[in-house]
Order: structure tokens, then sequence, then C-alpha cells
């Protein structure tokens, strides 16, 4: 089949370079921005590729459906809103783009991290209101202190190769044998647990991972630590965080992300009363929280689609569809 002929749906925008590499290499290009799941269902037979983000997800009754459907391209780091298992039993390619955010996700973990640590978010909104408070503000610095990163993929090795010019300990753990390198020993999580003065998760949201960080999780280290959550929200149970914040045994958490997330990463939830974990965060002085943004750079915004654009074609060029 020539490339002319490839129909490739896009159900999310994106950077206008994805559609303009991919109409250059001879794809038809298509979008439907607005339609519904099930209205998208009943046309995604007409198509070989589609594009998305995380608009809504794509399980069993979609892929039954998409029976000329050759690949998937989600223009981000993670595959959980697609059945994967499901979409590879039918010979569909899966593509993701850990590599066009993975530098954008480092430096926004490491400034929540230089932020916590050092109260920038509690003096900056101290000073505002007219509060000059030196002792009350003191902070911790980085140096000489053991920083423990679960998940060391694209994500864990960018955030550990900005941690090297701090003189810090970097330690990893990871269900994958021999990840580490020159930036992080990789170690068993018993040992990270010991040792570790900052925690921070580079891990995506499987069976496995889901709510992994509770009572029990983060109770097991041997410190009171700082910890940083720029992967899923539904890593982490926030009520058993909150009582380790309240405890002392979290020092203080940057989250990125939170456990309230709608699947399509866009809004947390409708539901006027908000939980009182939530409401806890919210108030909290040693907490610093910002809108899954971490991935969501200016300069990742077109490396993500430059990636999907180079995956894409590269199957092609291979003959996978």
């Amino acid at each position: 089949m020539p490339n002319q002929d490839i129909r490739i749906l896009h159900i999310d925008s994106n950077h206008p370079l994805l559609w303009e590499q991919l109409e250059q290499a001879g794809f038809q290009n298509e979008a439907d921005f607005t339609s519904s799941k099930a209205e998208i269902e009943a046309k995604i037979h007409n198509y070989h590729g589609v594009v998305i983000r995380s608009r809504f997800k794509i399980d069993k009754a979609f892929l039954d459906q998409a029976t000329n459907l050759k690949f998937i391209a989600r223009v981000g780091a993670g595959l959980e809103s697609i059945d994967c298992e499901y979409a590879e039993a039918k010979n569909i390619h899966l593509i993701a783009a850990p590599e066009g955010n993975r530098n954008a996700v480092g430096e926004h973990a490491l400034g929540m991290l230089l932020s916590v640590m050092n109260k920038l978010n509690r003096a900056d909104r101290l000073v505002r209101e007219g509060k000059w408070i030196r002792e009350g503000n003191r902070g911790y610095e980085l140096e000489g202190k053991t920083v423990g990163l679960i998940g060391y993929g694209n994500m864990g090795k960018s955030f550990a190769k900005k941690l090297r010019g701090f003189d810090v300990t970097v330690l990893c753990y990871d269900i994958l044998p021999n990840v580490g390198d020159a930036n992080a020993k990789q170690v068993t999580l018993s040992e990270l647990q010991a040792q570790a003065d900052v925690l921070s998760l580079h891990i995506p949201w499987t069976p496995e991972t889901d709510k992994m960080v509770n009572d029990e999780f983060i109770n097991a280290f041997a410190k009171p630590f700082w910890f940083i959550n720029t992967s899923r929200g539904k890593n982490v149970v926030t009520d058993d965080l909150v009582a380790a914040l309240e405890s002392g045994k979290i020092l203080g958490a940057g989250l990125d992300v939170l456990e309230y997330e709608k699947l399509s990463f866009e809004n947390l939830f409708i539901d006027t009363e908000k939980p009182k974990a939530f409401e806890y965060l919210l108030q909290a002085e040693n907490v610093l929280l910002t809108p899954h943004i971490a991935g969501w750079t200016f300069e990742s915004h077109e490396k993500l689609a430059q990636t999907i654009v180079d995956k894409i074609v590269q199957l092609r060029i291979t003959n996978c569809f």
C-alpha cells in the first residue's frame, strides 16, 4: 500500500509539524477533535492509523471496530489510556514518545525538589504578604543527600543527569535488571528505602504500581524524606501521603500529578466537595502543586510531535505496515 493510501485520524490537536511532516511523507491526514467516542468508533474502520493524546480510552470496543488499524500513536510518554495487550493481539503497533518530554520532566522534577527543600513557594507568598521571615524559611541543601529514583527509564535517567552537578548520591530501583549507569546506582527497593533522603517517582501507572506509595511503603523508609511525583497520581494513596506529611515522615512534597485526575489529564473532578486529603494539600506550606505540566513545555510540545513523526515514518520504512 503506497503512503498516499494510508489514512491517519488525528483525534487530539498537536504541534502543527506533526501534521505537516506526515503530509510531506505522503500520508492522508484527517482530524476530528470534537466527535464522541461512539462517533469515532463508527468510522474508525476507515483508517490505518490514529494519533491521540488522552481524549478517551482506546478499549476493546474501540479496537474491535478498528478493523484496518495498523498503528496507534500517543503524543505523550505513557500508553495507559490504551488496552495495549488487546491492540498487540490484533497486530496494531503502539507508539509513544517518552524521548520527547523526558528533558522537560527532568528539569521540572529538579525545580520542584529545590523549591520544596528551600521553601521557595512559602517564602515567596509570605514576602508578598509583607512578612520578612528569614529563620522560618531556612532551607536545606541538596549536596550530600541521597536521592532515590523509582523507575529508571527515560524520565528517571533525565532527572539523574540533572543531579550530576549537586554532589549527591543517586540510587535507582527498577523492575528491569542492569539499567543503572554512571548517573545512578541500581539497588534493591529495600536498599533505596534504607538510604534515601529524597524519593522521586518515574514510573507508569500499571496494576503493579497502582497505589504503590501507601502507608506501608512510606514507613519502610529509614529516614524522613522529601517526595517528588512527576509520574502518575494514582501511584500514590493521597490519604497516606497526607498522614506522612502530618507526622513528619515526609518532609515536603512536590506533586505534578494527583490521584484525582481524570484519565484525560485535562481536569481533576467535577464534584463540588473536595476530598479532605486534597484540601490538606491545598493548604500545606510544604507542598508544591502543579497541574500535570512537568512534560508540557514549549520545547517538548515540538519534540513530542517530532518523535511521533519519526517513529511512524520508521515503521513504514521497515515495512511494519
